[in-house]
């Protein structure tokens, strides 16, 4: 495992992630979700951050409500007092980034703003916690990415965007990457487009630059030991208790 140049990424081991705080176990990024991850001795969860139309930054994947709760309607369109009504799978109230954050001040959140409008609001809240070092931001969005290092600046851990992911393939295939990584993190699926991505080249050239390998979304039993077998620096799984019997199998477990 390369040298963690951020203290999110300080750890002794492969690093399990909660995946939207483990949502094949509970109402995905629910507190329900994040609290049973906790039980489990997760010190790393994953989730997303939506903002309603007031600003406030939520925890939750979707643009609209309409398939994860018993509500409807476009998050960036309502307030966030409309939002709490919600209930995700019924039953669990839509969270606020800061009730997440406030919650387990010891627990390490990789946030990913699904919009361009999620980023001053996400950073605002990991501001009022004093949370910079324990977060992580990644994103589809190279630009939502920089945006969120200007505004909470360069102690902030990061990972790789698009364009990022595809220079360290070049430099994994022996092409030119250009300038080095300023991030801590390629953050990537095993396959694109159904071509592989995480291979040993792939974690080499990671390693050789400095950057630790998290791959999602990981949740087959043979899938997990495959990639640890290949060596990996992180799995997120949607099946925290899958991946915590997996990694204390293998005595790679460094949870509580």
């Amino acid at each position: 495992m390369p040298h963690a140049r951020f203290p999110f990424l300080d750890h002794p081991g492969p690093i399990a992630f909660a995946h939207r705080g483990g949502g094949k176990e509970q109402p995905e990024n629910s507190m329900a979700a994040f609290s049973h991850a906790v039980s489990l001795g997760y010190r790393h969860v994953e989730t997303d951050v939506q903002a309603t139309r007031d600003g406030v930054a939520v925890v939750f994947h979707d643009a609209d409500l309409d398939s994860l709760t018993d509500r409807a309607g476009k998050i960036a369109d309502l307030t966030w007092g409309e939002v709490r009504r919600a209930r995700i799978a019924g039953r669990e109230p839509v969270a606020r980034l800061d009730e997440l954050l406030d919650a387990w001040p010891a627990l390490r959140v990789n946030l990913e703003p699904k919009s361009d409008r999620a980023v001053e609001p996400l950073a605002e809240a990991v501001r009022r916690a004093d949370a910079v070092e324990r977060v992580c931001v990644g994103s589809f969005s190279g630009a939502r990415v920089r945006r969120a290092r200007t505004l909470l600046g360069p102690t902030l851990c990061t990972s790789l965007g698009p364009l990022g992911v595809t220079r360290l393939r070049l430099a994994s295939l022996g092409l030119p990457a250009g300038r080095g990584f300023d991030e801590g993190a390629a953050q990537v699926a095993t396959h694109h487009y159904g071509l592989p991505v995480v291979d040993r080249g792939f974690l080499e050239a990671a390693a050789r630059h400095g950057l630790q390998v998290h791959v999602w979304t990981i949740d087959q039993e043979a899938e997990m030991d495959r990639l640890l077998d290949l060596g990996v620096d992180g799995i997120m799984s949607g099946r925290p208790s899958l991946l915590k019997a997996v990694l204390r199998r293998r005595g790679q477990w460094h949870g509580g």
